[in-house]
């Protein structure tokens, strides 16, 4: 058993620290935020993510995981520290860094003998070796330790069953001490022949960008693929299921919609382009999937316009669905976001329904009216617009919401509500890459 120190206890962080806990090491997870460290003293889980209350429930009772606001205690009792603090997007779409670096001074002035530090945070090629600088800076020329970077692979809404069953553990580190300090760590999952990755440091922050902006890239692919089939008289669900089927290709993630969003994809495959830019060598393929991307979120505002007669304005529209995927909260860059402010912009009023969801998304919009039910939602509405594939909404009695609406107008961005169906009770709708129904 090691003692791990996790700096961050946000999405990353938390994860991470709960699920390397329930392997048996002593966990304590760490943040200057004291009333979020008192929080989680408190039980309280900041994030909606499926199966995380319970396994840090279980591994608090266990005495296996703690919470401290005391960074530098706690890295002074660690074998192992990680940071997994957070890297948003600055202003000329790079990941911003300055709390990875200063976490590393914190964690050089803090040691007492020898660690391996590893970086759990989402970081460009290269932080490695600035965080190894930072360390030294603050710790002095006879500082023991050895650097990891450890990238993340967790889906938002399926964390806990990413971390405890991962397709593969990358371990970027340059010396088979801190590899085999790494093995330890993760025994649990080498031992049952999880596949884990040895490589040097780049190759390990490369690899993580390298993935997220390939999943990116081929949602931006069949969301530009569906909107060709509207013009062709194709149906993007079956040649979606028919691409899938090629094992070169696989079906994962060629489901068209709305856009991606959430902390991850925007933010890296921003971060990747204007690395690979700086460093003179621009990737004109991910570029696009960013630019089809932002179209793509565009593209379903003016769905909806022309469903209502290139109008907004005095119109009543139900949004349903505020999170950029379903089991998450997690509402940043999601394509909620795009419609519910041209909608105001063009003096709609909102009416809006997430089953997690509306209170954060009432951080961005102070004026949309949030209910508590798809029913409330779609009353006296215009249009209603399917905006995240929650389960509820694939099971919503159509007849019913015809009953409620004004107007029995629907955009279904995210192609779950049965055409037949619709078809049968004279609905007025769109989707992405299928036939719709004629007005």
């Amino acid at each position: 058993m090691k003692k791990i120190t996790v700096i961050g206890t946000g999405y990353v962080g938390l994860v991470s620290g709960a699920g390397i806990s329930d392997f048996g090491h002593s966990v304590t997870c760490v943040d200057i935020d004291e009333s979020k460290i008192s929080s989680l003293e408190n039980g309280k889980i900041p994030i909606y993510e499926q199966g995380l209350e319970s396994l840090v429930k279980r591994n608090v009772e266990a005495k296996r995981l703690f919470f401290s606001s005391n960074v530098a205690a706690e890295v002074e009792k660690a074998d192992v520290v990680f940071i997994a603090v957070g890297t948003p997007q600055d202003n000329n779409g790079t990941a911003d860094i300055s709390a990875v670096l200063k976490a590393s001074e914190t964690i050089g002035s803090s040691l007492n003998g020898y660690k391996v530090i590893c970086t759990k945070s989402t970081v460009p090629i290269g932080t490695g070796r600035k965080v190894i600088e930072a360390i030294k800076n603050n710790a002095g020329s006879s500082a023991m330790f050895d650097y990891v970077s450890n990238p993340e692979f967790l889906r938002e809404g399926a964390a806990v069953q990413d971390f405890t069953h991962p397709d593969r553990v990358v371990i970027g580190a340059e010396t088979q001490k801190a590899f085999e300090f790494m093995k330890d760590v993760y025994h649990p999952l080498y031992i049952n022949e999880t596949p884990i990755i040895h490589t040097n440091i780049e190759t390990a922050e490369m690899i993580k960008y390298a993935s997220n902006a390939f999943l990116a890239l081929k949602i931006s692919y069949i969301n530009e693929i569906a909107n060709f089939c509207e013009e062709v008289n194709a149906d993007v669900f079956h040649v979606a299921k028919a691409m899938g089927l090629d094992g070169r290709i696989s079906p994962k993630f060629l489901h068209p919609g709305p856009g991606y969003g959430g902390s991850c994809f925007p933010k890296d495959t921003n971060a990747l382009a204007s690395q690979a830019e700086s460093a003179g060598v621009p990737l004109k393929t991910i570029q696009g999937a960013i630019d089809a991307n932002t179209n793509q979120k565009s593209r379903m505002v003016d769905k909806l316009r022309i469903l209502l007669d290139d109008s907004f304005n005095g119109k009543r529209i139900a949004v349903l669905g505020l999170s950029f995927k379903p089991e998450t909260d997690d509402v940043r860059e999601s394509s909620s976001i795009s419609m519910i402010s041209a909608l105001l912009n063009e003096s709609a009023t909102v009416c809006a329904y997430d089953p997690v969801s509306n209170d954060n998304m009432s951080s961005f919009f102070s004026k949309v009216s949030y209910q508590n039910s798809v029913y409330d939602a779609v009353k006296d509405a215009n249009a209603a617009v399917v905006m995240t594939d929650w389960n509820e909404f694939r099971s919503m009695d159509i007849p019913r919401i015809k009953s409620l609406m004004k107007t029995a107008v629907i955009l279904d961005t995210r192609n779950i509500l049965n055409i037949t169906e619709l078809d049968e009770n004279g609905i007025v709708y769109d989707n992405v890459g299928r036939k719709p129904r004629a007005k």
